[in-house]
């Protein structure tokens, strides 16, 4: 008798622990948890920018920067979720290596929470990350090992778990699992309980990118969970799976991988929920880094272009509210700092060599406040 053509494939269940390979110490397990989780306790919330808006739209435009965490980005809160998630199913011992598939910052991040337990950790990277990362997780005390095609990152990760008797720690899988959607300080929860005294405080919308897609799997069971009327909108650069498997209802679909570093996919990873999501929209890659120049302009924070792709989103969405009679707030994320660029997004000859053209997307942005929308004729 065939087995039902609904359960899941063998690849596709957690792996089990090597013939002979023991359980991990508790008392080391208990030790690591302590250690993961005073991290947390260190670390004060993130805050909650105001982005300016004219008073008379009765909109509020609210930035939470992520990248105020010890590692810099919105990926230490995941790989600290990913670390106690390894750690409590018994997958992580005192002389495992870790691995991770990662376009950049939740490497570092990892890198950072694997050097706090006292293990090596590997990061397989496409080889265009930037530089500035790369240095980072050297810093930690990682080792980068860089593929040139992007989608290759999955395969070469599970070949060197396999050849080091390490554990791929698979964001791309475990990201949605991993956090509490319920709260305990999540990134939702932290969002609601900032905007309490707010004039608007449930926000209309919430936007976001997707890399792993946990962030949007968090937020939105958190949205329905909490009985919100919030609705969330997923923004996704040019080259990204993500837009369209939504827009079609197919996980198959594949693209060519987004130059917006930490958002995007080749595929649309296991991680992301289309269920949860109100809306998506795109967004041009000369658009999210015009955007991410703009924020640095209008309130002097040097962000990341995922942050760019977020913020041209969020303006979208209140230029449509605005058009509508709609008064209430957006919320979206600085994801990380622009530091981490300065040989990419915010070098003029980098933009230039990738044939990005800022200036109608700079033009729209700097006329916002009198024209009230971003977008074309085309809706772009």
């Amino acid at each position: 008798m065939s087995a039902p053509s609904d359960l899941p494939a063998p690849s596709d269940l957690p792996a089990l622990p090597a013939p002979g390979r023991p359980m991990p110490d508790r008392d080391w397990v208990a030790e690591a948890v302590r250690r993961v989780e005073a991290d947390a306790n260190r670390s004060a919330d993130t805050h909650l920018h105001v982005f300016p808006l004219p008073a008379e739209w009765g909109i509020d435009l609210y930035l939470k920067d992520e990248s105020v965490h010890p590692t810099g980005s919105l990926k230490h809160r995941l790989a600290r979720s990913l670390f106690l998630y390894a750690l409590t199913s018994g997958w992580l011992g005192p002389d495992t290596p870790v691995i991770e598939a990662s376009s950049g910052s939740t490497a570092v991040s990892e890198a950072y929470f694997a050097r706090l337990l006292g293990l090596s950790f590997v990061a397989v990277m496409p080889a265009c990350t930037s530089p500035e990362k790369i240095a980072l997780i050297e810093f930690y005390g990682g080792r980068c090992h860089l593929v040139d095609d992007p989608r290759g990152i999955y395969a070469e990760s599970h070949r060197l778990a396999e050849e080091t008797g390490g554990h791929f720690m698979d964001q791309f899988t475990y990201a949605e699992r991993a956090t509490d959607w319920r709260g305990n300080n999540n990134i939702a929860e932290s969002i609601f309980e900032q905007l309490r005294l707010e004039r608007h405080p449930v926000p209309r919308w919430v936007v976001v990118g997707a890399g792993t897609g946990g962030t949007s799997a968090t937020i939105g069971r958190y949205l329905r969970y909490r009985r919100h009327g919030t609705r969330l909108c997923v923004v996704d650069p040019d080259g990204s799976a993500f837009f369209e498997g939504w827009s079609r209802g197919d996980a198959g679909v594949t693209a060519v991988g987004s130059r917006i570093e930490g958002i995007g996919r080749p595929r649309v990873e296991p991680s992301f929920v289309p269920s949860v999501v109100d809306t998506m929209l795109r967004v041009p890659d000369a658009a999210s880094v015009a955007a991410m120049r703009h924020l640095l302009g209008v309130t002097g924070q040097r962000a990341g272009g995922s942050t760019g792709t977020n913020l041209w989103g969020a303006l979208t969405l209140v230029g449509r509210m605005r058009a509508a009679g709609e008064r209430g707030s957006v919320v979206t994320l600085i994801c990380d700092g622009g530091d981490r660029y300065a040989h990419t997004y915010y070098d003029d000859a980098w933009v230039a060599a990738q044939g990005l053209d800022l200036v109608p997307y700079a033009r729209r942005l700097a006329a916002f406040t009198s024209t009230g929308t971003l977008e074309s004729d085309d809706g772009r």
